[in-house]
């Protein structure tokens, strides 16, 4: 089974600020690649894009079209500013483009704020005698985790995961966060009961700290529905590490055919 590491690391530079890669079978989410593997590759290249730039605070992503196979990845510096870079990262295939990410790297700057809400789900972390799984061969992207699931009561419209990638060694700590980000199905899945054709459109992800940070691996993954109608879905999603600390919120608009 390919890595996420062994793909970054085979990526071949072909240009300025341009790389040819590959996305094998086992990354694959139906005709494309999983959104957190295509995104993962789009933060490479935008990290290696530029010098000494501040840590990752917030990702724009819009999922074009199928990505498979061959892939080009472009990065394009779009604004550096005294604290705040904006960096345009595409993704190619013999489909044209698949992806398009923009990504904005902010140093912290000295504020009179300090607010933060929300509390973690009741769901401990998973310990050496919980049993995980690794995904079901249907979703070939996801036998790359090892996850948890929150199976007793939540919101019927609602995933609750504790997710890890099952081989993160020598990963960025941001390029292995945002391939885990993804993972959950969308939640509006629970409300129609079965499997059905999908296809998610935007994602944005906003960083709540400069350096996330977990233990063993496991991060939890919260996905709820607040509108599905018409074949769109618009869900809000959160990410909490290993302690208990919130790392990220996100937002995602998902086509659902069924």
């Amino acid at each position: 089974m390919t890595t996420l590491t062994s793909i970054i690391d085979a990526l071949e530079p072909i240009g300025e600020d341009a790389w040819r890669g590959h996305i094998p079978d086992n990354w694959l989410q139906g005709r494309t690649a999983y959104g957190g593997l295509s995104s993962a590759l789009a933060l490479h290249a935008a990290q290696h894009s530029d010098a000494d730039l501040p840590p990752l605070r917030s990702a724009l992503v819009a999922f074009i079209g199928p990505l498979s196979g061959a892939v080009t990845i472009t990065a394009t510096r779009l604004r550096r500013g005294r604290n705040a870079a904006f960096v345009q990262a595409d993704v190619t295939s013999d489909a044209g483009l698949g992806l398009r990410a923009t990504f904005v790297f902010m140093g912290a700057v000295p504020s009179m704020l300090d607010h933060a809400t929300g509390e973690r789900p009741d769901f401990p972390r998973p310990g050496p005698d919980d049993r995980t799984y690794r995904g079901t061969a249907q979703v070939p992207f996801t036998q790359n985790f090892e996850l948890v699931d929150k199976r007793d009561g939540g919101d019927p419209a609602e995933w609750l995961r504790w997710v890890r990638l099952a081989d993160r060694d020598g990963l960025d700590p941001m390029v292995e966060l945002i391939a885990v980000a993804d993972c959950l199905p969308p939640a509006a899945l629970k409300l129609v009961g079965r499997p059905v054709p999908l296809s998610s459109m935007t994602w944005q992800l906003n960083l709540l700290g400069p350096a996330p940070r977990t233990e063993d691996g496991w991060w939890l993954l919260r996905a709820r529905t607040d509108y599905a109608r018409e074949g769109s879905s618009s869900q809000s999603m959160a990410i909490w590490n290993a302690a208990g600390e919130p790392v990220a919120e996100q937002m995602q608009s998902v086509a659902i055919f069924g």
